[in-house]
């Protein structure tokens, strides 16, 4: 009897802890604003809707020199993206990453694009409920002494009033569930496992 007590405390404590977590894990999720910054360089993250249209009117802006766009369809081309208009930053700038496919391999192979120019700060954009997860990631992936300015783009299948609308709360769940997987692999994983996935940079 008292090993199923004992279970059931537990597990209420487990219920208790989880759901405080993920309670602050959306609460940080729509605290996010999109940071008025100029930046060395724009950073999309390709796979969801809007976020390669703000990258591309913000690097029309001049908000960056280098437009870098993440994850794009191998078959795509740059014009397809870009096609300056007079007074706009040179295609040049435009830089498309076109292996990577999910969020992982977006920190991995973003890395190497991006440390191949000189950049010291990327504003860093992908769809608000995305951008903890890819946060983590690319604070891993890139030297500690790169700024990373997060700039959520919102979406329509994420509704702040979560709690009342079940799509939102499967991708919300669905969310800090990988953000904790990687939180905790990054907590505790030894630093020659980490260097694997992110190698050391060295020269900067």
């Amino acid at each position: 009897m008292n090993v199923i007590k004992a279970f059931i405390t537990i597990t209420i404590i487990l219920l208790v802890a989880i759901t405080a977590l993920f309670i602050d894990f959306t609460y940080k999720t729509f605290s996010y604003r999109q940071t008025l910054v100029k930046a060395d360089a724009i950073v999309v993250l390709a796979g969801g809707k809007g976020r390669v249209d703000e990258g591309v009117r913000l690097y029309r802006e001049h908000r960056a020199n280098y437009l870098f766009l993440i994850g794009v369809d191998p078959s795509v081309r740059k014009s397809d993206f870009y096609r300056p208009r007079p007074g706009d930053p040179s295609p040049d700038g435009v830089i498309l990453e076109r292996a990577s496919r999910n969020t992982l391999e977006n920190a991995m192979l973003g890395r190497e694009v991006i440390l191949r120019r000189p950049v010291s700060s990327v504003l860093l954009i992908t769809s608000r409920y995305h951008m903890k997860r890819a946060a983590i990631l690319f604070r891993n992936a890139l030297p500690k002494d790169l700024a990373i300015y997060p700039y959520p783009v919102d979406t329509r299948n994420l509704k702040e009033a979560w709690w009342n609308h079940g799509g939102s709360f499967y991708l919300l769940f669905s969310e800090f569930y990988k953000y904790c997987v990687f939180r905790a692999f990054f907590s505790v994983a030894p630093e020659e496992l980490r260097s694997v996935i992110f190698p050391v940079e060295t020269g900067r």
